[in-house]
């Protein structure tokens, strides 16, 4: 799908300017002033700003703790943050006393796969470190690109 925005204003670090954003899939392929391409769908953003989504590192999202459970699980808040202009959250996982690293990710990706609205990824909390878990931490990086 293809997005052409129209007229926006863009505020970046050392500019303030307006341009048209032609976005292809998930990335923009070209700002430009007065762009003549054709998109599946065009917004007139006149008297808008245009800025890129925010990225929330640090929610807690169905997270179980001490006999309970966060109030927003995947669904509400990602669609809540999306809402607010946050189309990213980085959540935390919880190792449970006594189970690998791969355990916790493999239970936290049971709730979050297929019940986000927006983009999604993991921190990892050790709570039980040990041998296993000292070996786990290198693999949690550089395979998964879990920190």
């Amino acid at each position: 799908m293809s997005i052409l925005i129209k007229n926006g204003r863009i505020i970046t670090a050392s500019d303030d300017y307006h341009a048209d954003i032609y976005i292809q899939g998930e990335k923009i392929h070209t700002i430009g002033e007065n762009l003549d391409l054709k998109a599946d769908k065009e917004i007139d953003a006149a008297g808008c700003i245009v800025f890129p989504g925010g990225i929330d590192p640090h929610v807690h999202l169905d997270m179980p703790f001490m006999g309970t459970f966060s109030s927003d699980d995947y669904s509400t808040g990602t669609l809540a943050a999306l809402h607010g202009g946050t189309t990213m959250v980085i959540d935390f996982i919880l190792q449970t006393q006594g189970k690998s690293l791969h355990h916790a990710l493999d239970a936290w990706r049971g709730r979050s796969d297929g019940n986000c609205y927006g983009d999604y990824s993991f921190h990892m909390a050790v709570t039980d470190f040990n041998e296993d878990t000292a070996q786990e931490v290198g693999q949690m990086i550089e395979e998964e690109g879990i920190t």
